[in-house]
């Protein structure tokens, strides 16, 4: 498994975060979830790409997704995944793990845990399960997590007009068909 960039300054890690940041910042002014991320090859971002689920109507349309198909399509090429970084403010969702297992990402590196979808450590480990298809990939988390989170919770403190209507609860009752129930339980 191969790790981030050795040649990656501090500093040049903070500015590929920062625009990380920017871009999350501008998936909150559109109302989406903030989350954005920046692929860097050879020191240089190459890919860019912020949350557009509610602005598609499309739950598949994350950060990573949405740039890696801007990548791909502006030429960039499959195989240079493999000496590429990925600098994002959460972590990875489990689709968007699986996708950065796929394409040979070499590195990740995150700002704040997904502690419900997390697909790199907080969940499911799947950059690194030998058992699952395509390349292993290390993911570092941290980097300016206290900022993802208070981004994540400015969009949450607001009612998010774009989300389904959840159903009425009041009147379902608890079919048990054929089963015995315990009435002490």
């Amino acid at each position: 498994m191969s790790g981030p960039d050795d040649t990656a300054t501090r500093e040049q890690r903070l500015k590929f975060m920062t625009e990380a940041l920017d871009m999350a910042e501008e998936a909150l002014q559109t109302s989406e979830v903030p989350v954005g991320c920046v692929f860097v090859h050879s020191g240089k971002v190459v890919g860019r790409g912020r949350n557009e689920t509610n602005e598609t109507k499309n739950g598949t349309r994350h950060a990573e997704i949405v740039a890696i198909d801007r990548m791909l399509a502006s030429g960039f090429q499959l195989e240079d995944f493999q000496q590429t970084d990925l600098y994002v403010t959460v972590e990875p969702c489990i689709m968007c793990a699986s996708a950065l297992r796929q394409v040979k990402i070499r590195s990740v590196v995150y700002g704040c845990g997904n502690d419900r979808f997390g697909g790199c450590d907080s969940v499911l480990n799947v950059n690194t399960d030998e058992g699952l298809d395509g390349t292993c990939y290390t993911a570092e988390s941290g980097l300016f997590r206290d900022e993802a989170i208070l981004m994540l919770r400015k969009f949450y403190v607001r009612e998010n007009t774009n989300a389904p209507q959840p159903r009425k609860k009041a009147n379902r009752v608890l079919k048990t068909g054929d089963l015995e129930i315990d009435p002490s339980s």
